[in-house]
């Protein structure tokens, strides 16, 4: 059903403390996801309850609004108008609260900066990590959808030129579609640098050294550079030392020539730090980071395929799966595709199978069995939150069996890999069924689609059978979800 984006808008902005209180807005394909300067202004129950509304994710002042694919697109635009249009905010304390992109962080609050051991400094170096992943998730989030469009056209292309149709079109179409891709460091340090607040093309100028053909004229540590050495790491690294070096730059430059000294110490000392350290140190952590991902695979493969198929469920639900898009980039710049992705798109599996007996379990008037019909088709495109926040997680044992059905995927796809059939995506974002035009793989197409299919079918089987045995779906359970549960 689809939504009035307006009014569903115009509902969110009142409960998470007006336009004063929003310091961030931005989406990803099911989520709107808010900064708020002060987290005890929202109001979680009535933000649950809003029309349109699947689910919420609140973890330590991030504000996630799981609206689903499509539905999140319209309702972020019409609530960026809503803020747009409200009348600016005084500055007050709030504004400088820790954590907001682009503002100082306090550092005389408890377990601050300067600020000597609490008995909450565990938890709060906890909530530091889990700031850094969201904004590196943040950096990236804005990228999947050219990521998406290039791997789909990449894959038409490689389809094209195997069976030799179009020869006049496909030199073209490999143009369209590995533009973005060579560029990719560029707009990962424009972004870089905005999150973090710098200015954010300094950050891309620097991150363009990354990618720029004249590095192989340089040597470092007695090695020659190579063009994209370090890959999108690299440029986040180069992008986070361009702001350090502007942000010191502005405190100590003289304001008549900040706009001539600043841009210029900070591209010269940023960059000669990129070519004569960044990327070479980037460099062998990308070069690591896909060794051990084949090596995981290729050695542990079912056992790795069932721990990452159990757990990536969790880490959707928390909101921080996003984190691991940095892993995925640099795995597609290296090898062409990224073999973790099929792997984690198997805990969506999983959880299509539990939904699947739920529903087989329910009587046929229970008002979650509404729910389910109008969730799974986007869980069979591996859009998982409605099943995650409308189904499984309100009726508590099927999410765990739906970890179960997951980690079985994932043990499948990984025992193929160690048989040596890889399977790896182009593109990140789609999972499900939607991913089958992304797929790659070392072993064929053919090959490839088959191995993944498989996974899914154990997924969903596996899922099926442990929810419908294990998942306490009896008359207890349908009398709860004859309740208020939320509907998708």
């Amino acid at each position: 059903m689809r939504i009035d984006s307006s009014s569903t808008a115009a509902a969110i902005l009142p409960l998470v403390g007006g336009p004063a209180n929003v310091t961030s807005v931005a989406q990803c394909m099911t989520r709107l996801r808010l900064g708020l300067a002060d987290p005890s202004r929202a109001d979680e129950t009535a933000l649950r309850a809003v029309p349109g509304v699947l689910g919420l994710v609140v973890d330590d002042g991030s504000y996630q609004v799981v609206l689903g694919p499509g539905a999140v697109t319209r309702v972020t635009a019409a609530f960026e108008q809503l803020i747009a249009g409200a009348p600016a905010a005084d500055s007050s304390p709030a504004a400088d609260a820790p954590g907001v992109p682009g503002l100082p962080e306090t550092s005389g609050a408890p377990g601050g900066r300067g600020a000597g051991p609490t008995p909450g400094s565990r938890r709060a170096d906890a909530a530091g990590v889990k700031a850094v992943l969201r904004r590196l998730a943040a950096v990236f989030l804005p990228l999947i959808p050219a990521l998406i469009g290039c791997g789909i056209l990449a894959g038409v292309d490689g389809l094209l030129v195997n069976a030799g149709l179009l020869p006049g079109l496909t030199p073209a179409l490999t143009v369209v579609a590995s533009g973005f891709m060579a560029l990719l460091a560029v707009f990962v340090g424009y972004n870089t640098a905005k999150e973090f607040g710098g200015t954010p093309v300094l950050g891309g100028a620097v991150a363009a050294i990354v990618v720029h053909p004249g590095v192989a004229k340089v040597t470092a540590f007695g090695v020659p550079l190579s063009p994209g050495q370090g890959g999108v790491l690299g440029a986040l690294a180069a992008a986070l030392l361009a702001t350090r070096v502007e942000k010191r730059c502005r405190g100590r430059v003289p304001e008549t020539l900040d706009v001539l000294l600043t841009p210029a110490l900070t591209v010269l000392v940023a960059g000669l730090g990129t070519l004569y350290g960044l990327m070479y140190a980037a460099g062998a952590v990308s070069s690591a980071v896909g060794a051990a991902a084949n090596w995981l695979l290729a050695t542990t493969g079912a056992f790795a395929g069932l721990v990452l198929g159990a757990l990536f469920l969790p880490l959707v639900m928390l909101g921080l799966h996003q984190a691991l898009i940095p892993v995925h980039a640099t795995l597609i710049e290296q090898q062409g595709y990224t073999v973790l992705l099929p792997v984690l798109a198997m805990a969506g599996a999983g959880q299509v199978g539990a939904a699947m007996a739920v529903y087989v379990r329910l009587r046929p008037d229970a008002p979650l069995r509404t729910t389910i019909r109008s969730a799974l088709p986007a869980g069979l495109l591996g859009v998982g939150e409605p099943l995650i926040y409308g189904v499984s997680l309100p009726l508590g044992r099927p999410f765990l069996t739906a970890c179960a059905g997951g980690a079985a995927g994932g043990a499948f796809v990984g025992f193929f890999a160690m048989l040596g059939d890889r399977v790896g995506a182009t593109a990140i974002g789609p999972s499900g069924w939607a991913l089958f035009p992304l797929l790659a793989g070392n072993r064929g197409l053919g090959t490839t689609a088959a191995v993944y299919a498989g996974g899914l079918l154990t997924g969903y089987a596996v899922g099926f059978a442990a929810t419908y045995a294990l998942g306490g779906v009896t008359a207890a359970v349908a009398a709860a979800a004859a309740r208020d549960l939320p509907d998708a």
